[in-house]
């Protein structure tokens, strides 16, 4: 890669969307570390601000749009201050939208997706050699191919005392890409095919996190229970044996992984929850609809009544699981009657949180082509319903915890003095009167209390026989 000045420049980084996009941005401040780049909370202090961007959400193209304006004013004023600064857009509206970001906002200087940013010190230094040129010459470095080799080969691992910094909880990708194609989305346009990464290295990543405090890994993939990596023996590894694998590594308390499809749900992997502590009893499975021809039509091959059947088994495993998902309202055809059997379906579930979402069209998915559209005021009508339903089992799914003894994860200070905060194994924040000698250790903590968001603990104390 082209070495570039190594006087210390400040990076800011902007992160849309899921926890993948977390990962690459904490990837991308990875491998501008070497080349002098050290990140700041404080945009305006900023030589470079890349935009990791999503392409979920409703506008999100609006969005960067929106947010690039911004970042013009704000270059004129370092312009006019003597001093610069470039721009980046990455991520999911890069890779679909690349060349029009790159026409409609000159002041980008590079545009590239989520395959690319072990790159990005390379196209970094073409983007500054473009500064050079004459207006009418400049043009935005793009790179939005998906290419052969394997980004996570190039890419430097975190330091030791930045893996420090980021906390006890780390993102850790292992699978990316999607074969799925429901008709909703586009992450298999702008991620691409499945693809997951070798187990070494995986196994090698853990370690290093590991060996830099972390306590709890999350795998995240797009679609994680797909996870398909070779070993070293050549053999196939699914996402169940590899938790066996990453199980094994001292020091390592908690597993988790997002997010999963009902369809990919093998007997290896719920036999992983029933067979290793490590693993979190919790579990984001999305289901999107509980009505079957809405699921037809979505593309997601499976019923509701087998999504029902994966639920019982895993419960059969592993008692204590609880569960949240996904839900769209609104799909194109949605009736009541569709709609009620999601409600029926949330029901029989109960889910102990969910994210809940209107349909909006993604140009480019065959879900945008569909006829049939429903009512903007419809929609907001069901998605109130919905989400109502589901508030309501998560406030008892809180509730049903008072009582109880939960290991806790203490991660902070809490924002009262004399209080900590952390994690419960269901991901629930909790806080509770502590020193801050706890941080960074599991504690048994009798919850007693529930708070809008949280629970309220108080910490066990080992009597001596």
């Amino acid at each position: 890669m082209t070495e570039m000045r190594q006087n210390t420049k400040k990076l800011f980084i902007k992160t849309y969307g899921c926890q993948m996009n977390v990962y690459d941005s904490d990837r991308m401040a990875d491998a501008l570390a070497p080349h002098g780049y050290e990140p700041t909370a404080d945009i305006a202090m900023a030589d470079l601000v890349l935009l990791n961007t999503c392409h979920i959400r409703e506008k999100a193209s609006e969005k960067v749009f929106s947010e690039l304006g911004r970042l013009k004013e704000l270059q004129s004023e370092r312009r006019a201050g003597g001093a610069d600064l470039m721009i980046g857009v990455a991520g999911c509206v890069a890779q679909a939208e690349g060349e029009e970001i790159a026409r409609r906002a000159p002041v980008v200087d590079m545009v590239f997706g989520p395959q690319a940013y072990h790159k990005l010190p390379d196209m970094l230094a073409k983007a500054e050699a473009q500064r050079h040129m004459h207006p009418s010459l400049k043009r935005a470095v793009i790179d939005t191919d998906f290419p052969e080799e394997d980004k996570f080969d190039h890419l430097p691992a975190a330091k030791k005392e930045v893996t420090i910094r980021r906390g006890l909880t780390a993102f850790l990708t292992v699978q990316e890409g999607c074969d799925k194609f429901c008709s909703f989305c586009v992450v298999p346009y702008t991620r691409g095919a499945e693809v997951s990464r070798p187990v070494r290295q995986v196994l090698a990543e853990a370690r290093g996190l590991v060996e830099g405090g972390v306590k709890e890994i999350t795998l995240l993939g797009q679609n994680v229970n797909a996870y398909h990596g070779v070993d070293e023996a050549g053999r196939t590894v699914g996402l169940g044996e590899l938790a066996y694998l990453l199980a094994g590594i001292e020091g390592l308390e908690r597993l988790r992984y997002t997010t999963s499809h009902p369809r990919d749900m093998d007997d290896a992997l719920i036999e992983a929850h029933r067979d290793l502590d490590i693993l979190m009893p919790y579990l984001h499975l999305p289901v999107q609809s509980g009505s079957d021809r809405i699921l037809k039509a979505m593309n997601r091959r499976h019923t509701g009544a087998e999504y029902l059947k994966v639920i019982e088994r895993i419960k059969a495993a592993r008692p204590d699981m609880a569960l949240s998902g996904d839900f769209i309202v609104g799909f194109p055809g949605e009736t009541d009657q569709d709609f009620e059997d999601t409600l029926k379906i949330i029901a029989d579930v109960g889910y102990a949180s969910a994210y809940s979402f209107k349909y909006s069209t993604r140009p480019g998915t065959p879900g945008a082509n569909l006829g049939d559209q429903v009512a903007e005021e419809v929609k907001s009508e069901r998605l109130w319903r919905l989400q109502d339903l589901v508030n309501a089992q998560t406030t008892a799914f809180h509730a049903s915890c008072v009582g109880k003894t939960l290991p806790v994860l203490i991660e902070r200070p809490g924002r009262m003095a004399g209080q900590v905060g952390g994690r419960s194994p269901y991901l629930q924040a909790v806080h509770l009167d502590g020193s801050t000698d706890l941080i960074g250790a599991i504690h048994q903590v009798e919850i007693i209390g529930t708070s809008t968001n949280s629970l309220v603990g108080r910490l066990k104390v080992a009597v001596a026989a």
